[in-house]
């Protein structure tokens, strides 16, 4: 709020923040960092925009499964594009699997900038040195190796009077090789970098997306 002066009176103005989108399930208004974006395909059908890219008036969903799913069943999104549209009762999912595909890719892309390593022991120095931003493993990983990497993680913090980095359990073992092929993993760790740093942006999209915003991180 500003004061502006109106006739001799000062009257409040709200001002906005300039990058704010509305959600067209709440109405809240947030950061694009924490909406997705869609718009009407030259087909008509509804499209997940995740890069906010795509030519076209666009309208905003707050970045979690449930209210992609809300956004379906109530038939919001012909209202907000002002268009009529196509909208797959699975929309959720595809939304889902974008944004596995978008991390699996950024996963790659870090590891061959060095950003991404995987196997224990080298996750475990990563760790304990500090150079890890954040750890992945599988959801199916064993007790052993997932207790030995967490007791790293929090030897560290302790040292370095810092929080523990993020903790991360998206996919199986067999939804990583299938996903990744040689460059599947039970236990991984990002390093800091512009790639590792991405890594961890999308991970928490994902974990949020799946689970609210409550959840983020393991």
């Amino acid at each position: 709020m500003r004061p502006d002066v109106a006739g001799g009176c000062a009257v409040k103005v709200r001002i906005e923040p300039v990058n704010d989108r509305m959600c067209i399930v709440t109405r809240d208004r947030g950061q694009p960092d924490g909406l997705i974006r869609f718009v009407a395909g030259p087909d008509g059908s509804v499209v997940p925009d995740l890069r906010q890219a795509l030519p076209g008036r666009g309208c905003w969903v707050t970045a979690e499964r449930t209210m992609v799913d809300l956004a379906v069943k109530r038939k919001l999104f012909g209202r907000a594009l002002k268009t009529e549209v196509t909208t797959d009762p699975e929309l959720g999912g595809v939304v889902d699997r974008l944004l596995c595909d978008s991390l699996f890719g950024m996963m790659n892309m870090a590891r061959k900038s060095g950003q991404f390593i995987t196997g224990s022991g080298k996750v475990e120095d990563a760790v304990r040195s500090g150079s890890a931003i954040a750890l992945m493993h599988a959801s199916d990983a064993a007790d052993d190796g997932v207790r030995k990497l967490r007791q790293a993680n929090t030897a560290r913090a302790l040292g370095v009077t810092e929080a523990e980095i993020p903790v991360f359990r998206l996919f199986s073992a067999e939804e990583l090789a299938l996903a990744m092929g040689e460059g599947a993993f039970i236990h991984a760790a990002a390093l800091a970098g512009q790639a590792g740093e991405g890594v961890v942006k999308r991970a928490k999209m994902l974990a949020r997306y799946r689970n609210g915003p409550e959840a983020g991180p393991d």
